[in-house]
């Protein structure tokens, strides 16, 4: 069906919406009926039939569920109503509106839209009314979104999908999960994916920076500024300029780095250490981190205004375990991208093989996977890997060293309470540093005087 001779129903609270949506339909559609209460929707139904319907997410109504959205679409298929749905909703309600997708509506689109996406989207649902909705349909043929991030499961289908609907807007984006869950894959995904893919994606481990270092490499500075300031250097924000900026680690930085990193995104200016003249700046900010939001939250280290600046859109990628019979599928991506790099035949896995696979919980997530499948491939003596070959990182399973209490030298009682308080904080830096009583710089020098 063509758009021109549809008949759209539109509800939202927002009169503001309904007379923008009504301009823009008018001429584009066959009638167009708008609507601020959602209480009388039954009753639009049961007067006539529409082909689509626009709905909104939130409404200011007496129906105490916390997603009115989803309500009032459960109620549209209870009425048996054959319309398509678009939900309308904002950028922190992607998640919700995620889920009416499973729901059975259609699409959603994000306030404010475009005009040009808006209608293509109608479009498209008109024209697909009927079938399958994009969400169900992804998980029969969606793989993933790249060489590297591929999945079949439920919760990345879920983040694919994600992915599509905010990798097109600037939408501030922090990307939760635990280490080696591929959150700098989602990232890059998320800028190949956006209106920024042909300029800079430029990636910055912000944990690992100093106090000292961190105005400088994120904001450049001017010869002479300091000691080693030799010459003139562009910092990490001028060089995204127009394209992506990812801060990885972002929940490692300190109360003052904060601070500074929260007047340059306020401002959208960047200031040279050594300067006094401010650098417009135009870029799309990406961050990520293995503390989890509520945690980064009530952790007084944190500065909830950044947590709000960051986190337009928040992202969360499941651990591998939780990922089902996807650890099969990476495994033997990872099976021929190593058998093609060591020149060895194309290797399967047998049954035992895959059993054991599925049975690792995977502490170290897909890192340790792939890992995990190098070795096995460079090893590998018969044309499929047995589990014997599979042999598990001793890095992570291996248990909490003792405290040494026969150890007399200083040293090793040092090193081992290091490597304790490391592992009790998951390798979050301000917090062992807290626990041992030195500051994150000594603590960064204590672990290369061992090795760690």
């Amino acid at each position: 069906m063509q758009l021109k001779k549809a008949s759209i129903l539109v509800i939202d609270d927002d009169p503001d919406v309904l007379t923008a949506v009504r301009l823009l339909l008018r001429p584009q559609v066959k009638e167009i009926v708008v609507e601020k209460n959602p209480d009388s929707i039954p009753a639009h139904l049961k007067r006539q039939a529409f082909d689509l319907i626009l709905l909104d997410m939130n409404f200011a109504s007496s129906i105490n569920t916390g997603n009115e959205g989803i309500f009032w679409l459960k109620e549209i298929k209870r009425l048996k109503s054959e319309a398509a749905v678009v939900m309308i909703t904002a950028y922190g309600d992607i998640d919700l509106a995620i889920r009416s997708l499973k729901e059975g509506a259609y699409d959603f689109v994000v306030k404010p839209w475009h005009n040009e996406k808006l209608l293509a989207t109608l479009q498209e649902a008109i024209s697909e009314k009927g079938k399958e909705s994009p969400a169900s349909a992804s998980g029969q043929n969606v793989a993933g979104m790249g060489p590297e991030l591929i999945g079949e499961s439920g919760p990345m289908q879920d983040i694919f999908y994600k992915i599509k609907k905010v990798a097109p807007t600037d939408a501030n984006i922090l990307i939760l999960g635990e280490n080696g869950t591929g959150k700098e894959l989602i990232a890059k995904a998320i800028h190949q994916h956006s209106l920024r893919a042909n300029q800079p994606f430029i990636k910055v481990d912000v944990g690992a920076l100093t106090e000292s270092l961190f105005e400088s490499e994120l904001f450049g500075h001017k010869k002479g500024a300091f000691t080693d300031a030799r010459e003139e250097r562009m910092g990490r924000f001028e060089a995204a300029h127009k394209g992506t900026i990812f801060l990885d680690e972002i929940g490692n930085i300190s109360l003052q780095q904060q601070a500074k990193l929260l007047s340059v995104l306020q401002n959208r200016q960047v200031i040279r250490v050594g300067s006094n003249t401010a650098i417009d700046i135009d870029v799309r900010l990406l961050c990520a981190t293995n503390v989890s939001l509520a945690d980064l939250a009530s952790d007084a280290r944190f500065r909830k205004d950044l947590i709000y600046r960051i986190n337009t859109v928040e992202i969360v990628v499941p651990p591998l375990r939780r990922r089902g019979n996807d650890v099969i599928l990476l495994a033997r991506h990872y099976i021929q991208v190593y058998a093609n790099k060591y020149l060895k035949p194309q290797l399967d896995l047998t049954a035992k093989a895959i059993e054991k696979l599925k049975n690792y919980a995977f502490p170290g997530n897909v890192r340790e996977l792939q890992y995990a499948i190098e070795r096995a491939v460079i090893m590998a003596e018969d044309k499929a890997l047995d589990a014997k070959d599979i042999l598990f990182s001793p890095i992570e399973a291996a248990p909490a060293p003792a405290a040494l209490p026969n150890a007399t030298n200083l040293e090793e009682l040092e090193k081992a309470t290091i490597i304790r308080v490391l592992e009790k904080h998951n390798g979050v830096m301000t917090k062992a540093a807290k626990e041992l009583g030195i500051t994150r710089t000594a603590l960064y020098r204590r672990l290369g005087k061992y090795e760690l």
